[in-house]
């Protein structure tokens, strides 16, 4: 039976045409993308697609496109083999991560993939990148599964864990990178699946879909020389239930007496502090040196290895789920969908 691919495009450099007389790039119609991409009648499988209208620059991503993209997979789900996002890149990794918490149990592909150069342009790298997610996204196993059942970001010949890749650069075509999971699938002269990596479903259940994100979540991250007067600030901001705070190594933060009240007085409070390291690569250990550990004693909550992408998406997801903060803390040393090493 031929394979059926839905291919959605939410927007991105990818999409994008130059502007003859401000040289600017902006968003043209869906269409011409396709016309540019000849390839794809080369493929033994049903493409369909799905555009938002008006295609959404990624820097204006919201929990509430978000949803609608939730929406189009889930009213979409059982006429397709698996899915294909085009996004753009900037916020690529955060909607990849929201995704992954809103799709429960998903049983075919959804990946998300994109351009650092328009598909127009002569050495654009959007064609190798979309043609790659297609094959990977209609990829059967023999027993008639989807080969990757998971929300992944394939860029530059890697496959990765949606939840687990961060933007790494502005300029290169190896723009993402999951720097605490391995890659999922390889692709060069051929595709290798990483089968011992990847998540497998309950294939005798359905995907349940998720529709509800609660964002009253806020970012920050520790330097030398923070102020107490803007950190009380943010611990007494109204409605906020959730804190990503981005530390030092390996979870550590200035042993300031009134940065460890502040901090105990929001979890008492009731807000989620989560600690995420501000580097790249490695994992909070909260036990390792005494900043740490008087972190822990302020009812930080640690967020392991996890990316700030994941962790602040994840929140959205359980404040949502959840008005038990313990239950939030709880789940939040949890991998609930791959997310992090516990």
């Amino acid at each position: 039976m031929q394979s059926k691919v839905l291919l959605i495009y939410t927007g991105g450099t990818i999409g994008m045409n130059r502007n003859p007389h401000t040289g600017a790039l902006e968003p043209f119609d869906f269409e011409h993308l396709l016309l540019r991409v000849p390839e794809l009648k080369q493929f033994n499988m049903q493409i369909d697609t799905h555009q938002f209208n008006p295609p959404i620059d990624s820097s204006d991503m919201s929990p509430q496109l978000w949803t609608d993209l939730s929406h189009v997979i889930a009213d979409n789900y059982s006429q397709y083999d698996g899915f294909v996002v085009l996004h753009g890149t900037d916020t690529m990794a955060y909607t990849a991560s929201a995704l992954s918490y809103m799709l429960e149990n998903l049983t075919k592909p959804v990946i998300f993939t994109g351009s650092q150069l328009p598909i127009g342009q002569l050495r654009t790298d959007g064609k190798e990148n979309l043609i790659t997610s297609i094959e990977i996204a209609a990829a059967k196993d023999e027993e008639g599964h989807a080969r990757v059942p998971e929300v992944g970001i394939y860029f530059n010949g890697h496959l990765l864990r949606g939840n687990r890749t961060t933007k790494q650069s502005a300029d290169e075509f190896n723009a993402f990178e999951s720097f605490n999971f391995p890659h999922l699938v390889d692709a060069g002269v051929n595709i290798t699946y990483h089968e011992e990596r990847i998540l497998k479903p309950d294939w005798n259940k359905p995907m349940t879909p998720h529709f509800r994100l609660d964002n009253n979540v806020i970012i920050f991250s520790l330097f030398p020389g923070i102020r107490e007067d803007l950190i009380r600030h943010i611990i007494h901001t109204p409605n906020l239930k959730a804190i990503v705070m981005r530390t030092f190594g390996s979870g550590n933060a200035p042993q300031r007496p009134w940065l460890l009240n502040a901090l105990k007085e929001g979890t008492k409070n009731g807000k989620v502090i989560v600690n995420i390291s501000q580097c790249m690569q490695g994992c909070v250990e909260m036990d390792r040196y005494d900043t740490g550990f008087h972190l822990k004693e302020a009812g930080v909550v640690s967020g392991y290895d996890s990316t700030v992408e994941s962790a602040v998406t994840k929140l959205m997801f359980l404040q949502s789920h959840y008005k038990d903060s313990e239950m939030v803390r709880e789940m939040m040393n949890r991998s609930i969908r791959g997310e992090i090493t516990v």
